[in-house]
C-alpha cells in the first residue's frame, strides 16, 4: 500500500511518534465530545455542523492528526471525522488514529461499554471503523482499555500486531495500560504508542509509565491535557453546577466540592504565565504536558471552531524553566490533583 506525504496549510512544529515514520504536530484533534451526548459517557448535546467545522478549523490551522474511537457516540464520532475529511485529497489528509476494545449494546445506548479483547471482535471492529471513517488504512490503532472479557493481553495484542502486518493499520498502541501490561505486550511486539490521561491535575502517569515509554522509544499521545475543560480558563463553579445530566462530567469527582475549588484555583494560577506569553490559559495547560520529555503530542478536543482557536497556540508554545517552576508552585499551593509537579529536567 502506498504512503502519502502530508502537506498542511500552515507549518506547525512536529515530533516523530516513537519509532514510527509519522511526524505529528504537537497537538491533535480529539473527537470524544463530537460523538454527542446520547450514550453512557457523552458530553451532552452536540451540533454536528459545529463538530465538522471544528475539525476543519483544526486542519486549516495546521493540525495533522485526529484521534477518535468507535465508542465515542457509538460510531457517531468516526462518522463526523469522515464528514470533515470529505473532499480532502489523500495526499493532504491528516493521520487518523482510532481504537478498539470497547463494544456496546445497540438496544441500550446508555449501558456501560464492555471491555472486549476477543480476536473476532477486534477484527470486526477494525472493518467497521474503516467503513465509518471512509479510509483504506488506519494510521494508529489502539486498544482502548485492558480487556475484561477473559481475553489475555497476549491474545489481543497479537491481534493488533497481525493487523499491522496485514497492512490494515500502520502502527499499533495501547491506551490506559500500566507498565506491567506494557512489558507483556512489548515482549510480543513493539508497542508503538501509549495513550494515557495526563494534565497538571492528573499527573500520576509521569511517575509511572512515562519513563517506561522513554526507555522503549514508545510514542506518547496524552489525553485530557485540560482535564476535560477544568484548565481551559473558561470554567467556573456555576458552569460545573449547570452541567447537563447527559454530560459525564456532571458525575465526576473533579467537578464538585473541594476538588473543583482546587482545580479552578490552579487554572487561575496559570493566568500570569498565559499573559507572559500572550496566549490563553488553555494553551499553557496543554503546553505543560508537552514540556515533559517523552511526550510526543497532546490530544485536545473542541466542540466548535472558536474552541480550536482558543488552544491552537499550544502547538508551538514552549514553556521555559521559569514557567514550569511557577506552575509547580501553583500545583503545590492549590493542592490540585496528584503526581509529580515538574519533570526532573525541562527542555532547553
Amino acid at each position: 500500500m502506498t504512503t502519502h506525504s502530508r502537506t498542511e496549510p500552515s507549518e506547525l512544529p512536529r515530533r516523530r511518534l516513537g519509532r514510527t515514520d509519522m511526524r505529528i504536530t504537537r497537538v491533535g484533534f480529539g473527537s470524544w465530545a463530537v460523538g454527542g451526548g446520547d450514550w453512557a459517557v457523552g458530553w451532552g448535546t452536540q451540533d454536528d455542523a459545529g463538530s465538522v467545522e471544528a475539525i476543519r478549523r483544526a486542519l486549516a490551522r495546521g493540525i495533522n492528526w485526529i484521534d477518535t474511537a468507535p465508542v465515542y457516540g457509538l460510531g457517531h464520532s468516526e462518522e463526523m471525522v469522515r464528514r470533515a475529511l470529505e473532499g480532502i485529497p489523500a495526499a493532504r489528509r491528516p493521520y487518523v488514529f482510532t481504537k478498539c476494545g470497547l463494544t456496546w449494546d445497540a438496544h441500550d445506548r446508555n449501558a456501560a461499554p464492555r471491555q472486549v479483547g476477543a480476536r473476532a471482535s477486534i477484527r470486526r471492529e477494525v472493518d467497521d471503523s474503516l467503513q465509518r471513517l471512509g479510509i483504506e488504512r488506519i494510521d494508529l490503532y489502539q486498544m482502548h482499555w485492558p480487556a475484561e472479557d477473559g481475553t489475555p493481553l497476549d491474545e489481543y495484542w497479537q491481534t493488533l500486531l497481525e493487523l499491522k502486518r496485514e497492512g490494515k493499520v500502520r502502527a499499533v498502541g495501547l491506551s490506559n495500560h500500566d507498565t506491567a501490561q506494557l512489558d507483556r505486550a512489548e515482549a510480543l511486539g513493539h508497542v508503538d504508542t501509549l495513550q494515557p490521561p495526563f494534565s497538571a491535575i492528573r499527573r500520576d502517569f509521569a511517575a509511572r509509565e512515562l519513563s517506561w515509554c522513554r526507555e522503549h522509544d514508545t510514542g506518547v499521545i496524552v489525553y485530557s491535557p485540560m482535564q476535560a475543560g477544568l484548565l481551559s480558563g473558561r470554567f467556573s463553579e456555576q458552569r460545573a453546577a449547570a452541567l447537563a445530566r447527559n454530560d459525564w462530567r456532571s458525575r465526576n469527582a473533579e467537578f464538585s466540592g473541594r476538588r473543583l475549588s482546587n482545580n479552578l484555583g490552579l487554572a487561575a494560577a496559570l493566568e500570569p504565565v498565559a499573559r507572559r506569553h500572550g496566549t490563553s490559559v488553555a494553551a499553557v495547560a496543554i503546553a505543560w504536558t508537552l514540556a515533559w520529555p517523552g511526550v510526543s503530542g497532546a490530544i485536545v478536543g473542541a466542540r466548535n471552531a472558536d474552541q480550536v482557536d482558543g488552544w491552537i497556540d499550544a502547538a508551538s508554545l514552549e514553556l521555559d524553566p521559569q514557567d514550569m517552576a511557577a506552575i509547580a508552585t501553583a500545583i503545590q499551593t492549590t493542592g490540585a490533583g496528584s503526581g509529580p509537579t515538574a519533570p526532573a529536567t525541562t527542555p532547553d
